[in-house]
């Protein structure tokens, strides 16, 4: 009997190292089909799952109170397992070079808690070869077994979109990958319990790593290509959201637009690829390019905040800025690798104490990640400029009206909106006569 059969029936378990936002909804999934464990070194967020309680909000309190995830962090608990998947986040360094530390040490922590017949999935984003030249041998070295003869590996990049209600695992294709013929089909049985959309079987273990390192490069070569138009346009007096709603008209236009790139994957893989291309003699071009063009987004729009504040005669110095949104992206709790950060930073050599606010965000992640304090709206009142910073449905659906009254009294061309979002109309909000910039 495969290990795949062995898990449905209940005779095998399935463990998550790392119970994420990526981790944690995998763990849930497959614990409506089989046995889980759900292992994570932080006790304050095993604590809280086992309260019912979903920090992340990716399934929700609900689910989290009804599963029979077995939540634990005592990697002990994972002896009891035999198919083990490994999400732990993979972030870079200062120098933009790939911070492997997290992978390394949960293939160390994994292969002193690993038992014969085993297979050990990673889900972590890394370049082609990490899977199989770094984190075999740990495992080796730590269990004493030998792969592909006690256990055997492969890998299925993650795909999971935070704060994404439509596009969810199930029903996101899942790649995967597996170190011999038998391995991916154990593999591909596994994660076909789950994934509705189906899988894809990669040929080998480092076309499936490449693949999430170039889906994600691609879309930020693509961000970065709107986000210079918008600087030239900007330039031009041409409003950038208005060309590509023009351009969208044609059926083959990829419909991307101006913005920050943060995040745990788009403002961070591409460097992984960077990495190993120039290792092996290759040095980057467009990639490296366009990683730039992202990276520079935050202090540009630092520039234009302090040049509409200036040409609205205000002055800079004392200026009440009130930042709307401070996560990476809409809807969603996530603030790793936010840009809103940066902007921030970019400020501060300006004296200037900007109050930021976002409702979705975790006050004592932010604090502790960045050093900011997350502030309630009630201390939003009386601003000379408002950012419109994330696009959060509650946002988005604010009148022109409701976000006037955050303004201290004054004309509106005193009153300057920064909408990196693009959250309002611009024709209504021009007409209105307000001093408004966006992205």
């Amino acid at each position: 009997m495969s290990l795949a059969e062995d898990i449905r029936e209940g005779k095998e378990k399935i463990a998550l190292v790392g119970l994420g936002y990526v981790g944690m909804p995998i763990a849930v999934a497959f614990a409506r089909k089989a046995k889980v464990v759900g292992f994570d070194l932080n006790k304050e967020k095993i604590e809280a799952y086992k309260a019912g309680k979903d920090p992340t909000k990716e399934v929700g309190d609900d689910a989290i109170a009804k599963t029979t995830v077995e939540f634990t962090s005592d990697p002990t608990d994972l002896k009891s397992a035999k198919f083990h998947i490994v999400a732990v986040p993979t972030p870079i360094n200062q120098d933009k070079t790939p911070d492997l530390y997290p992978v390394e040490s949960a293939s160390e922590l994994l292969g002193r808690n690993l038992t014969k017949g085993s297979i050990v999935v990673y889900e972590s984003t890394v370049y082609p070869g990490v899977t199989e030249d770094i984190c075999v041998p740990i495992l080796e070295r730590e269990s004493g077994l030998k792969c592909g003869v006690d256990f055997k590996i492969g890998y299925s990049p993650e795909r999971i979109n935070p704060g994404d209600k439509v596009h969810r695992l199930e029903n996101i294709k899942k790649i995967v990958s597996g170190m011999d013929a038998e391995t991916l089909e154990e593999v591909a049985n596994v994660y076909e319990m789950v994934i509705e959309a189906g899988v894809h079987r990669a040929s080998c273990i480092k076309v499936a790593e490449a693949a999430k390192v170039v889906e994600n490069s691609q879309r930020d070569i693509n961000i970065a290509f709107i986000n210079e138009l918008a600087m030239a346009f900007d330039k031009m007096g041409i409003d950038t959201n208005e060309v590509i709603d023009a351009m969208n008209t044609k059926w083959n236009a990829l419909g991307f637009r101006p913005g920050l790139v943060g995040g745990h994957c788009i403002g961070v893989d591409p460097y992984y690829f960077v990495y190993e291309a120039e290792r092996l003699g290759y040095h980057s071009r467009i990639i490296s390019a366009g990683r730039q063009i992202n990276d520079d987004m935050p202090g540009y729009v630092g520039k234009q905040i302090v040049k509409q504040l200036v040409l609205a005669g205000k002055k800079v110095r004392d200026a009440k800025i009130v930042f709307f949104g401070a996560t990476f992206k809409e809807n969603c709790p996530d603030v790793r690798n936010s840009k809103i950060m940066e902007i921030l930073d970019y400020l501060a050599q300006y004296d200037m104490h900007p109050v930021l606010v976002d409702t979705w965000a975790d006050p004592n992640e932010v604090k502790r990640a960045y050093g900011y304090d997350l502030e309630s709206e009630k201390n939003s009142y009386d601003a000379d400029c408002i950012v419109l910073a994330v696009a959060h449905e509650g946002y988005k659906m604010r009148s022109l009206k409701e976000w006037d009254s955050f303004f201290k009294s004054g004309t509106n061309d005193e009153k300057v909106i920064i909408d990196i979002k693009g959250i309002l109309d611009n024709a209504e909000v021009t007409k209105a006569g307000y001093r408004y910039w966006r992205l």
